[in-house]
């Protein structure tokens, strides 16, 4: 049984997901927060196997919540629920160990798909929000990308990725991104290894910090 929580503020939209989720005999909700600050409370006394969040809200935004929550319940697995126009937050949420996004308008049988997917590990990412996180990375870092190729040589899409890793993307959550085989990606990431004469990902992101 996958044990759920809910994070909403308005508590008529949690109601009817939670009517949703039960019609699956897989999935078990076990409560409803209305703000992260209850989330995070609820996850430190329950400790639900996924939580599905909320991004905008009073008290504890759900980037905040997910950070303090995977700080104590790192298994637990959140899907930060979004609208089209959340770009801001994505890569925060990425950073702070979201497993993936939703947009609210999803159908009730992909929610159910979603939640299954992500409590076996899997990173949820709409197509319309992987490019945004793509979009967001690349313009946010334009001219670390530009010296990264300019001083070791990366070829675009090996700069583009040295970038993801360094705030914080998974190898997982770039190959979706990216649309990517997980093999592809780990050879791209290899390669970047050998050009920044890294051993290791610290490593990498420590030479990629230094740069003037």
């Amino acid at each position: 049984m996958i044990k759920v929580l809910l994070v909403d503020d308005q508590q008529i939209l949690a109601e009817g997901i939670k009517s949703v989720l039960q019609t699956c005999k897989d999935i078990e909700v076990t409560g409803i927060a209305l703000d992260g600050a209850q989330a995070v409370e609820f996850c430190r006394e329950k400790n639900p196997d996924v939580v599905l969040m909320d991004i905008r809200m009073p008290n504890m935004n759900g980037v905040v919540a997910t950070k303090r929550i995977k700080e104590t319940s790192p298994d637990t697995k959140i899907i930060i629920l979004t609208t089209f126009d959340d770009s801001d937050y994505i890569l925060s949420a990425i950073n702070n160990g979201a497993s993936g996004y939703l947009l609210k308008d999803i159908g009730s049988g992909a929610l159910i798909d979603a939640v299954k997917n992500a409590y076996a590990g899997d990173t949820i990412l709409p197509a319309k929000i992987a490019k945004k996180i793509t979009d967001a990375a690349v313009m946010v870092t334009s001219d670390k990308e530009y010296k990264l190729k300019k001083l070791y040589n990366l070829s675009d899409r090996e700069a583009e990725i040295a970038l993801m890793l360094y705030d914080g993307f998974t190898n997982r959550q770039i190959a979706s991104a990216l649309k990517l085989s997980d093999g592809t990606a780990r050879n791209y990431i290899s390669a970047i290894y050998m050009k920044l004469g890294a051993e290791s990902r610290a490593d990498a992101m420590e030479k990629i910090k230094g740069m003037n």
